[in-house]
């Protein structure tokens, strides 16, 4: 029997191979991850995720499900931060927190809009991706004073609002906003509070 390295609780060992887990994505994007890899970075016996996880899906669809929640809590950082609560000034603001997540965590970003490889159905995931995705409906509904989900024209405000910063958010990870990329921080965020704010007029 497999020996091993360290002594976790349930519930440690689960949250240990998340945080290897992302670490190795980030290290080797897709192409490279696996469970072993995982496993070995904690320094656990190979079958300790499969237990917990199931399979490399399985701890792929946790990681998205975590991510998801970081992102949430980034957009909401930045509105709470927020030193007004003009209804337009906390929609680019939780737009500015969609970026901070972006930067910070692009290996986690692009499994989670990009990966073909996860059961989008898991309804962890779906809860985790709702929940964010409300959050933007609500900056909306807050804006229009209507419910996204009861008003054709607040959703299609959700969408122009969510396509512009996502779109942002993947040409910074593309590499193909040299103009933007080479400005410092804050004159960065100055721009993109100029272009956000045009999805709100």
């Amino acid at each position: 029997m497999t020996v091993e390295k360290h002594s976790y609780h349930h519930g440690d060992l689960r949250a240990a191979l998340l945080a290897a887990g992302e670490s190795v994505l980030a290290e080797t994007g897709m192409e490279g991850f696996s469970l072993r890899r995982v496993a070995r970075e904690v320094g656990v016996s190979h079958s300790a995720p499969a237990h917990h996880f199931g399979d490399t899906q399985g701890l792929l669809v946790a990681l998205a499900t975590q991510g998801f929640r970081q992102f949430l809590a980034a957009m909401q950082a930045r509105q709470n931060a927020c030193q007004t609560q003009d209804a337009g000034d906390l929609l680019v603001a939780s737009g500015l927190g969609y970026l901070d997540f972006t930067i910070a965590s692009p290996a986690l970003f692009k499994l989670m809009f990009g990966s073909d490889k996860m059961d989008v159905c898991d309804p962890a995931l779906e809860a985790a991706a709702t929940a964010a995705f409300d959050h933007l409906a609500q900056d909306i509904a807050r804006l229009r004073g209507v419910s996204p989900y009861e008003d054709t024209a607040a959703m299609a405000d959700v969408m122009a609002s969510w396509s512009m910063v996502h779109g942002f958010a993947s040409l910074l990870l593309s590499g193909r906003m040299h103009n933007v990329q080479e400005m410092d921080q804050p004159a960065r965020e100055a721009f993109f509070r100029q272009v956000f704010a045009r999805a709100i007029d």
